[in-house]
């Protein structure tokens, strides 16, 4: 079925609209709702449309993905080696010897990820290893924060990266603590050094993006998903959207997030310049409409900003809780140009004392400009119990990502460098729930490998690790209720991205985005939620994934 009029019947809807929270059927024409409600009523309200029998499926809103970087995605799963961050050193080595097999002398192997527990293996013995492994060729690995590159001496000399050269603003080129070499390993804004090495070395070729865009696009819509916030716009990311939208193939609602300030991964991108390209990019579908701050880091490379110090180290000391990028009076600032420039932001803060600094800055703007734009709190996880209420008191919205609010890889490489005792309280969810705060879900993909949003969905209701691969659960207490988590997904990120008029949530006048799904989440054991199959999702009435009869 291509069309976008009919009849939906026999079906059990969960419409996420608290005035009408279940239906049976719903009626679409030219791609929008026009009725919904019981099937005798919808068909006495659009009469003579044709019929498609939901053979008493479950039927829910399309999923929004509050915090992706989809186009990035597509590129690494097109065009880079990929693996999972679960490997050891000799298997991250042993999947570049594979890939430099099939490369030309010289020819670049970019991709990853390695876990953030190898960064301590990551010496100049081992880059030499991955000199050999590469057979020579430069190569670029990312690991699972994608703050951080490691990379071989043919890649450490593209980048101009030598004994001598200093470390960028925000980063850090790790080296020997012997002879002062870098080791290969490069952590925040010291990565760009090298992705603007690959960027340059590789054949600039706009049309890979766009497909890269495509794909990606593809692989959301299977899992459901009809809306994203991008979360890192940079221009390239700007033209790909563009092209895709343009051709027709963008099925689904967008919101760009351009950086207002230095990003640390996309370097020489803020500036007027780029904030001045929005109404050129700006369509049906895509809203380059919100800003990207970064606060501070990752945990598992010391540079989040905690209130409590980071388990002891050689190179840190006893001490060492990280920092952020901007003090509360400048970020105050940005985030008040940005509101005059109807700007949201969403603000990077992987700590604690991350958080902290942007809801003081935040609570700053208020006080003198009243209410204003809901900003998000991007990785909002390590959260001090006195800030939680905070959140709903300044309207700021809890983006939740990535999904790893369960006992997983990355949790365990964050205790390598965060006590215990802290980790165990991480991913406060229930309480922001209960605080009244507006929580919405995202996957941070390529950060995580699969933006599967019913593993995501699945953990939090469960807190465990819905592969089954790591025992136990991480603060059972802080699982939430079903219905909450689902509007973790669907209508509190549209409320967020201001696109609620459009979508997540399935009521008369909006557009046709719904997702028919192989089980009745509510009826099924909550351990089973991360199997959910979408047999088809609709966009704009029209089928973009799957089928419809």
């Amino acid at each position: 079925m291509n069309h976008t009029d009919y009849l939906l019947r026999n079906a059990v809807i969960h419409t996420m609209d608290p005035q009408r929270p279940r239906a049976d059927a719903l009626a679409v024409r030219g791609g929008r709702i026009v009725a919904i409600g019981r099937e005798n009523e919808v068909a006495a309200t659009a009469p003579g449309l044709p019929r498609v029998d939901a053979r008493g499926c479950m039927v829910m809103p399309g999923l929004i993905d509050v915090h992706n970087h989809f186009v990035w995605a597509g590129r690494a799963e097109l065009y880079e080696v990929n693996f999972p961050p679960i490997l050891t050193l000799a298997q991250v080595l042993a999947a570049v010897r594979a890939a430099a097999a099939k490369k030309v002398p010289g020819e670049w192997i970019v991709g990853g990820i390695f876990g953030s527990g190898l960064l301590a293996e990551l010496t100049s013995d081992a880059r030499r290893a991955l000199d050999e492994a590469g057979g020579g060729r430069p190569v670029m690995l990312r690991d699972d924060s994608h703050h951080n590159r490691w990379v071989s001496s043919a890649a450490l000399a593209l980048a101009g990266i030598d004994a001598k050269t200093a470390d960028p603003v925000n980063g850090e080129i790790v080296r020997d603590p012997a002879t002062g070499e870098a080791t290969g390993l490069l952590k925040e804004a010291a990565s760009a050094l090298a992705e603007a090495a690959v960027a340059q070395s590789l054949a600039a070729d706009p049309t890979l993006d766009v497909e890269a865009a495509a794909h990606a696009v593809r692989r959301l819509n299977a899992y459901g998903i009809t809306g994203m916030q991008e979360a890192l716009t940079t221009r390239a990311v700007l033209s790909a959207i563009r092209a895709l939208e343009e051709q027709g193939r963008l099925s689904a609602w967008v919101v760009g997030s351009l950086p207002v300030t230095e990003a640390p991964l996309a370097p020489g991108e803020a500036g007027e310049e780029l904030l001045a390209m929005r109404d050129a990019f700006r369509s049906r579908h895509f809203r380059p409409d919100a800003g990207k701050i970064f606060l501070d880091g990752v945990p598992t490379s010391r540079t989040a900003a905690m209130l409590e110090p980071y388990l002891a180290d050689a190179a840190h000391g006893c001490c060492w809780r990280g920092g952020v990028t901007l003090s509360v009076p400048q970020l105050a600032r940005v985030l008040a140009d940005c509101e005059k420039r109807g700007m949201p932001v969403k603000i990077h803060c992987a700590g604690d004392a991350a958080v902290r600094t942007a809801l003081d800055a935040i609570d700053v703007l208020r006080s003198f400009n009243g209410p204003g734009l809901m900003h998000q709190i991007a990785h909002a996880s390590f959260i001090d119990p006195a800030e939680v209420p905070r959140f709903a008191a300044l309207n700021v919205l809890a983006d939740l990502s990535p999904i790893i609010w369960f006992p997983c890889v990355i949790v365990e490489a964050i205790r390598t460098t965060v006590p215990d005792a802290r980790v165990d309280r991480f991913w406060p969810n229930r309480d922001l729930l209960e605080a009244g705060a507006l929580i919405a879900g995202g996957s941070d993909w390529p950060v995580v490998p699969d933006p599967d949003p019913w593993l995501g969905l699945q953990g939090l209701v469960t807190r465990r690790d819905p592969t089954g691969r790591f025992p136990g659960a991480l603060w059972p207490e802080q699982a939430l209720p079903l219905e909450a988590a689902l509007a973790a997904y669907t209508i509190n990120p549209a409320r967020a991205l201001r696109i609620e008029h459009e979508t997540g949530s399935l009521e008369v006048g909006k557009s046709a985005d719904f997702i028919v799904l192989d089980r009745h989440l509510f009826d099924v054991p909550v351990d089973t939620l991360a199997q959910t199959k979408v047999i088809a999702t609709c966009f704009e009435g029209r089928v973009v994934h799957g089928g419809l009869e």
